[in-house]
């Protein structure tokens, strides 16, 4: 018997100095059975760091055409792609191709730097692709806030993050490894 996704009741609240973005986002998120909380904090913050009023969720794991959060212009065109982990070349060269921003969220410590230093030299060619690192340590840390119905509150500033839930607060520092021409 195949098992059923989670679901979580998300509060999150970004507030974005540098973009000057400032919502509150009420997020129904379904945790796929293989999807780790480590997994599922990154894809809050990756949500929060490209916060739009049309960014969404997508069925995520579930669906192997679709990135894990995406947003859509009003004529339907893909305008942000966001992606996490460590896609192959493959995914990340159809991805650039149907949007207009592609931004890839590594994370998992040496596994990412090596999945890096061997795709890299692929990726040159796609101005429209961001890599931007998550450390190990970062999303560890970001694990152990999940819950079931979380107020999640996101600060940014300078590129520097701050996570908090209730009392509980991680700091994570994005690293940029490649950006957008």
């Amino acid at each position: 018997m195949a098992q059923k996704s989670t679901i979580y009741k998300v509060e999150l609240s970004v507030s974005d100095m540098d973009r000057h973005y400032y919502e509150t986002h009420k997020l129904t998120v379904a945790k796929h059975p293989s999807e780790t909380d480590e997994r599922l904090m990154v894809r809050l913050l990756a949500f929060a760091l490209n916060a739009d009023e049309h960014l969404e969720m997508t069925k995520g794991l579930s669906t192997d055409d679709e990135p894990d959060i995406w947003q859509k212009s009003l004529s339907g065109e893909l305008d942000v792609w966001v992606a996490l982990g460590l896609p192959s070349e493959k995914v990340i060269r159809q991805s650039c191709g149907k949007a207009e921003k592609v931004i890839v969220y590594p994370y998992g410590g040496r596994t990412a730097e090596m999945w890096w230093d061997k795709i890299k030299n692929s990726t040159t060619r796609f101005d429209n692709l961001q890599v931007i690192n998550l450390s190990e340590t970062d999303t560890s840390e970001l694990a152990k806030l999940a819950s079931r119905a979380m107020k999640l509150h996101v600060n940014i500033q300078d590129e520097e993050v701050m996570v908090s839930v209730g009392e509980s607060i991680v700091y994570v520092t994005p690293v940029p490894w490649k950006g957008a021409s």
